[in-house]
Order: C-alpha cells, then structure tokens, then sequence
C-alpha cells in the first residue's frame, strides 16, 4: 500500500473523502441535454484565480504612491524576470474576464435559469459582475499613466450631476478637488483588499445556491415542460443525466482551454489591443491627451452620458437599467422558461445586446 493511498485512508475514515468526491463528481448527474453555455461557471472560476495569482505578484514590486507607481510597473514591465508577462496576463486578463461574465449573463437570461428558485443565485451572480467592473474600474488607475489619470478624473467627475451631494460624492471618490495621491490609495485599498473581501464571499455564496438548488435543465426540447413552483425546498434530480466527472468535466476543460488560448493569443501577439500610447506616458495632471476613452465595457455608459442633455438624465437611465437588471427574476414571475414562448422577452433581449454593442461602437468613434 502507498503512501498516497494511506493519506487517503487516513481522511476517508475522518472525513469520507471518498464518498465526498463521488458525490461531487461522478453521482453527480447534470441535465443530459446541457449545453456549452454551462461551462462559463468554471471558466470564470479559472480566470480569477489566474487574476488573483498575478496580482498577488504584482504587489511584490507595485508601489502605491504618485512619484513612484508609473516607475514601478515600467520596473514590472522591463526589468522583473518575466514581469512583463504577468502585468499583460493581469492586464488582458481583465478584459477576458468581462467578456465570460457578460456572455454567462446573456446566456442565463436567454435560457432563463434566473427564475424561481434561483432569484438568490441571479443577484449573487450580477453583484459579482458590478464588483468585478469596480476591480476593474479601481485597478485602472493604479498604473499611474496618462490614460489612468484622466480616465479617472473624467469617470469621477460624472458622479458630481447627483443633485445635493453630487460635488461631495467626488470630494469622497477622489479624496480632495483632484485625482491624486489619496485617489491613489483609496482605489489601492478597494482594489487589493476592499472589492476581493466582499468578491470572496459573494462567489462561495453563488456557488453555494448552484450546488443547493441543482443545475437548472435546458429549456429545449420537446419533452421539456416548466415545471410548478414548491412551496417548500427541493434539490432539482437529473437521474437520466451525465456524471460530471469524467463526462461534463471535460467539457469544461475544452471550453476553458479556448478562453486561455484567447487570452494568451492576446497577450502574445497583439498586446498592444488594450494599451493605447497614453498608456505609456507618466500621468500629467497638466497636459490633458487628445482620445481618452473608458474600456470598451465602459463604452456604452461613456456614450450614454453624452446622448442626454444632462449626465443626471444619463446616470438616472444606466441606474435603473442596473436595478431593473438586478431585481429582474422578482419582476419576470412567469414560469415558461423556452425562449421561442418568450416572443416579447426574446425581442427586448436581442434588442438590449444590439443597443449596447451600437451605443459601445459609437462611444468608440465618437
């Protein structure tokens, strides 16, 4: 006998490994018709923890401070071994990381899998996806350049059309009249420990609900029928379906392979797609740069902003987009699920994507 297998022997008798494991992996049946759009789940599980890895060592070298943060990352950039590939995969990886989200987003609002039981799993996951855009949105200007720094002070300067504590609001945001050194350190502290500590929990607690509630089936197919909502707790069963391991396993490490493949695509041969030149100047607090714009998951609330008359109109309008988005499976009670019975629904769908990707191309030339 092994040592591996008397460690597991060792466990098995305290724990029940075994019987841990063959619950979680191959007795755990998922619908046998489950498509592709199930494996964003684990493909965003893989992107933040590579997210998380590379800025752990990036904060070995980064110095959050105005005279020395621009220096810093050209250190990461030119001198650290291997620096330059960690600050790109960190850089690029935020933008991949965007993209799984809005496509898991898409994707369970078109198959419908929001609806009841699983409201709690919808607002944990979307409170993911704004906290993810705040990481986002914090960890932009920590680099300290040209672009950070009036990318910044343009996206802080909106909050200032709220009525009453409109000019308060960016007082608090920027930690003065300006960006700067406390701008600094406060999106360093949101960025590095605020946003992960409530990032952390929000995402064991919607996989907790994913676990709890069970895999939702697929709303195709023509034995498929909505199903009567309980009045009491119930783990939705699939016994006709596929073991997750090794079967649904794979999938997911094939759709993961893609998404890395894509990242590293980037980073390899086009890295310049997310650093335009500004970003490579020091930040200048008295020469404003012709171009700057928001990141392209950015674009169209820049674009918005600029339609209305007033940014308040504009804010009021991305605000209750937000809300309505966050609150859609207590608004949304029907219980069809199959998309060609959502005839409304789907129309407003296709509608919404073609609204943000026309309001991001026209942030993007305008």
């Amino acid at each position: 006998m092994g040592v591996k297998t008397k460690i597991v022997d060792f466990l098995d008798v305290r724990l029940g490994i075994r019987d841990l494991l063959e619950q979680n992996l191959t007795k755990y049946l998922l619908p046998r018709n489950i498509n592709v759009w199930y494996t964003l789940g684990a493909v965003l599980l893989t992107l933040f923890a590579l997210q998380f890895a590379t800025g752990i060592l990036l904060l070995i070298y980064y110095i959050p401070n105005t005279a020395d943060a621009f220096a810093s990352v050209q250190k990461i950039m030119n001198e650290v071994p291997f620096g330059w590939l960690i600050r790109t995969v960190h850089a690029v990886g935020a933008n991949i990381v965007v993209l799984a989200l809005l496509l898991h987003m898409l994707s369970v609002l078109f198959m419908a899998s929001y609806k009841r039981p699983r409201e709690l799993t919808w607002v944990a996951g979307f409170l993911i996806l704004l906290l993810s855009l705040g990481m986002c949105l914090t960890g932009y200007l920590l680099p300290w350049s040209q672009l950070s720094f009036w990318a910044t002070t343009v996206a802080t300067e909106s909050s200032s059309e709220i009525p009453l504590i409109g000019d308060a609001v960016v007082r608090f945001l920027r930690g003065g009249a300006m960006v700067g050194q406390p701008t600094l350190g406060r999106f360093f502290a949101l960025h590095v420990m605020g946003f992960p500590l409530l990032f952390g929990p929000l995402v064991l607690f919607h996989l907790f609900c994913v676990r709890r509630a069970g895999v939702s089936r697929p709303p195709f197919g023509e034995d498929y029928r909505p199903s009567e909502p309980l009045p009491v707790f119930r783990h939705e069963e699939h016994p006709e379906g596929i073991p997750f391991f090794p079967n649904y396993m794979a999938k997911d490490a094939a759709v993961i392979a893609f998404f890395l493949a894509l990242l590293f695509a980037v980073v390899f041969f086009a890295p310049g797609l997310f650093f335009p030149p500004a970003a490579f100047d020091p930040a200048d607090p008295f020469v404003t740069p012709a171009g700057i714009k928001p990141e392209w998951y950015f674009l169209w609330a820049y674009q918005t902003l600029k339609i209305f008359p007033s940014e308040f109109l504009g804010l009021a309008v991305q605000g209750g987009m937000v809300t309505f988005l966050l609150l859609l499976p207590f608004i949304d009670r029907f219980r069809e699920r199959r998309p060609g019975k959502r005839p409304v629904f789907v129309t407003c769908y296709a509608l919404g994507i073609l609204l943000f990707v026309g309001l991001s191309i026209w942030g993007h030339y305008s």
